[in-house]
């Protein structure tokens, strides 16, 4: 069982931070110098080496973002150089993307940690802090745009396999909704229909709490709490919801693991988001209160999954 200890601090881990920092180094410049161009990036592993998958490209902002996160933590400019000119050069294409689900993975891990980076960081200027917002906020908006409405009156972003698919990993690339609107983006539609970004990030989180997590009330013969489909099927039709599916996890009946990280991080950090929003707000969902509550649920029932399942001594108890 995990152990908690609210008494450590920041200070205690500088020396191990100290080889982390140091060991990150070496990797980024030997990923960028093998990926920051056409090579593609480096989306999977085989025999322990990064190669790149034509399919897609959804690792490639980790890259850069990971340079400039390099630089945020050790103040060697060699990185933000390096992080900047291959966002500016290469990412783009990402920001008006309109066939996957991974801005928040590509374009938050890039133009974010500038847009952040421009604002705590007095030795950072120039217009690099405009352009990270349009960026930002375009992203955002295409990313919701990518839209199928369900049965329930809610929706959901869908994958890249098409209307049908609602992917657990969507969870944790909502921050494009959440940043564009904070940045006061509002996506138009036809007729100029105004269609709100916080408004579909809400629908779309509450919609993965409902399909892709169990609570262990029955749903099926597979109902455990906390245990996560990797995906779930509509149809597009009426949109009535179908069953669990999977792309790359063992079975639609298991819990992948990338795809339960997704949800414990992409719940927490949407609770967190939307505490810092007005009552108003939700008054179409129920509330604010209500939606916390339910997308906290999730949050909860994820993460004690993963330690009981990873953890055998015990079930953690919240307070």
């Amino acid at each position: 069982m995990i152990n908690l200890d609210h008494n450590i601090q920041i200070a205690d881990l500088a020396e191990m931070l100290g080889r982390f920092w140091s060991l990150s180094e070496d990797k980024i410049i030997s990923v960028i110098s093998r990926f920051g161009g056409e090579t593609g990036a480096p989306v999977v592993t085989v025999e322990g080496t990064y190669v790149p998958r034509g399919w897609t490209q959804w690792t490639e902002g980790f890259v850069y973002g990971s340079a400039l996160l390099q630089f945020e933590s050790t103040g060697d400019l060699q990185f933000w150089e390096m992080g900047v000119q291959h966002t500016l050069e290469r990412m783009p294409n990402h920001v008006t993307h309109i066939g996957v689900h991974d801005h928040g993975f590509n374009n938050v891990s890039t133009y974010g940690n500038i847009l952040r980076i421009t604002n705590e960081n007095a030795t950072v200027t120039g217009v690099l802090k405009d352009v990270a917002k349009l960026a930002l906020r375009t992203s955002g908006a295409i990313q919701a745009s990518r839209w199928t409405d369900t049965m329930s009156g809610l929706g959901y972003i869908h994958s890249f396999n098409g209307p049908h698919s609602l992917f657990i990993d969507t969870m944790r690339s909502l921050r494009s909704l959440a940043v564009a609107h904070s940045l006061g983006q509002t996506l138009y539609g036809e007729q100029d229909m105004q269609i709100n970004l916080l408004h579909r990030l809400i629908a779309h989180a509450l919609t993965s709490a409902r399909t892709n997590v169990y609570y262990g009330t029955g749903k099926d013969i597979y109902d455990i709490r906390g245990r996560t489909a990797h995906e779930s099927i509509f149809n597009i039709k009426n949109g009535s919801y179908r069953c669990p599916s999977s792309q790359q996890g063992y079975s639609p009946f298991s819990t992948w693991t990338r795809g339960l990280a997704w949800a414990i991080l992409g719940f927490s950090e949407q609770v967190e988001y939307l505490q810092t929003r007005e009552e108003f707000e939700f008054e179409e969902f129920g509330g604010k209160g209500v939606v916390i509550e339910e997308l906290l649920s999730a949050a909860r029932s994820t993460a004690d999954y993963f330690i009981v399942h990873n953890h055998t001594d015990g079930i953690p108890v919240w307070d």
